[in-house]
């Protein structure tokens, strides 16, 4: 598989064994279906979503347990698509559904906010909703 093509759809455990894991994250979103789908990290989340709408994205890391596959980390980390810490559940659901285990939570998750006075994407820390373009002020929700 290579960056920038349509990410995988993932079932199952076996699904990842096809994509070839290694120790770097993958790329991935949850389509509209509810299918988790895979892409090498290097790959914008819009080009492994093929342009279409998401129900989450981000970054997961997977490592073998007992001879299955489990998500160790996993992230909300898209700034293609900027997804809220709230879309999590739509992530637990595509992992259940493949029957890979996971976290009980996102191990990082981001809050993304788009400056109303520059037009800058920020990624907020520490609750702070400051631009860090132009001081201007961002909105909290």
């Amino acid at each position: 598989m290579r960056p920038g093509v349509m990410g995988a759809p993932v079932t199952s455990s076996a699904d990842i064994d096809r994509l070839e894991p290694d120790d770097e994250p993958f790329t991935y979103v949850v389509d509209l279906a509810g299918t988790l789908r895979l892409a090498p990290r290097r790959t914008e989340h819009v080009a492994c979503a093929a342009g279409s709408p998401v129900l989450a994205a981000g970054e997961i890391t997977f490592e073998r347990v007992r001879g299955e596959w489990r998500a160790t980390e996993v992230s909300n980390q898209s700034t293609g698509y900027c997804p809220d810490p709230a879309c999590w559940p739509d992530v637990a659901g595509a992992l259940d559904r493949a029957g890979l285990a996971r976290p009980d939570g996102f191990t990082a998750a981001f809050v993304f906010r788009r400056c109303p006075g520059c037009g800058e994407l920020n990624v907020v820390k520490d609750e702070y909703y400051v631009c860090v373009f132009c001081d201007g002020g961002l909105t909290g929700t």
